[in-house]
């Protein structure tokens, strides 16, 4: 499908932003080799699984924003066609975030299109498969400004969490580790252009930890929740890029076995248990990994072993931190 037809098919919402230009501070060292949406997660980059996900629901025209380690997120998703979407690029220098990057891609986004519909914003590092019609269903009929998709919070002493009043109106945000009873948001809203169209462009500026709360206060109600019981998966950390790997491979009736990245060679005698291997992974004769994320281009010397490590090159030397 080319990138041309594959726009003509209507779905939920016209465009999406993904948000991919975030540096991945929480998931280094992985971060030091790829930008964090082009992390391998069972053998595909993030940025792959979120892209096939959004064509599915009918979402085929995507600009993704870049910043960190842009190249590796251009040359696996290229303009999209191999995935069936047109792919666009906003790219910031420096880094602009969760508000100041949707300015940025936001001439883009409405482009040819007026009046400009509701966007969707899909952060680049989370995946689910929660129903996009119903949140642009529900985003309609509130007639609200922000939407953004919850679930209950799965864990309120890891993720902060969204509060909502009786109506659905979001009130407020919690940090985690609060008693306040809380939504957890998925990284996926439908937004009004509108909302970001004020902000200045080049200019940082966050949502949830900036405009957001400012609008709550001069209009309530103006931002509201979509509560589903959609899967969430988590690529915060390297511990959960390996938890969702597993999760990924075991349900896809390979348990412990994660797809391998590409020219990877593991030598017979040594032994690779619940691991993830990037492209041009070798382990050579008698290694041990147990529980290890492997970047590109590392090598396992004989007899080596490792155990909840993940393992990247950088600058020619070996970097090795905990899980």
């Amino acid at each position: 499908m080319s990138a041309s037809t594959a726009t003509s098919t209507a779905g939920p919402f016209r465009r999406a932003l993904v948000l991919t230009a975030g540096l991945g501070t929480r998931l280094r060292p992985l971060t030091l080799a790829r930008a964090k949406a082009a992390v391998p997660v069972d053998g595909e980059p993030l940025a792959s699984r979120v892209i096939r996900w959004l064509a599915a629901s009918g979402v085929r025209d995507l600009v993704l924003n870049l910043h960190h380690k842009p190249d590796t997120i251009t040359r696996t998703i290229g303009d999209g066609s191999s995935l069936g979407v047109r792919v666009r690029y906003s790219w910031e220098t420096p880094v602009l975030g969760s508000a100041g990057g949707p300015r940025r891609a936001l001439p883009l986004l409405v482009d040819g299109l007026d009046p400009a519909p509701p966007l969707l914003f899909v952060n680049g590092d989370t995946l689910t498969d929660m129903r996009l019609a119903d949140l642009a269903a529900h985003h309609a009929r509130t007639g609200a400004l922000v939407t953004m998709a919850l679930i209950p919070n799965p864990r309120p002493d890891k993720y902060g969490g969204v509060v909502l009043d009786a109506d659905g109106a979001v009130t407020g945000f919690t940090k985690r580790g609060s008693a306040v009873e809380s939504f957890h948001f998925i990284g996926v809203q439908a937004a009004e252009p509108s909302v970001f169209a004020s902000l200045d462009d080049g200019v940082f500026a966050e949502s949830v930890l900036g405009i957001y709360p400012q609008m709550m206060s001069a209009s309530p109600g103006c931002i509201r929740g979509f509560v589903s019981n959609a899967s969430f998966h988590d690529i915060g950390t390297p511990a959960d890029l390996l938890a969702t790997s597993l999760d990924l491979a075991a349900a896809d009736g390979r348990p412990g076995a994660p797809r391998p990245g590409a020219r990877v060679r593991v030598d017979p005698s040594a032994r690779v248990e619940r691991c993830v291997l990037w492209d041009d992974v070798t382990v050579e004769p008698g290694a041990s990994l147990r529980d290890c994320i492997v970047a590109d281009g590392v090598t396992i010397a004989a007899g080596e072993t490792f155990e909840r490590q993940s393992i990247v090159m950088d600058a020619d030397r070996r970097a090795i931190e905990q899980l």
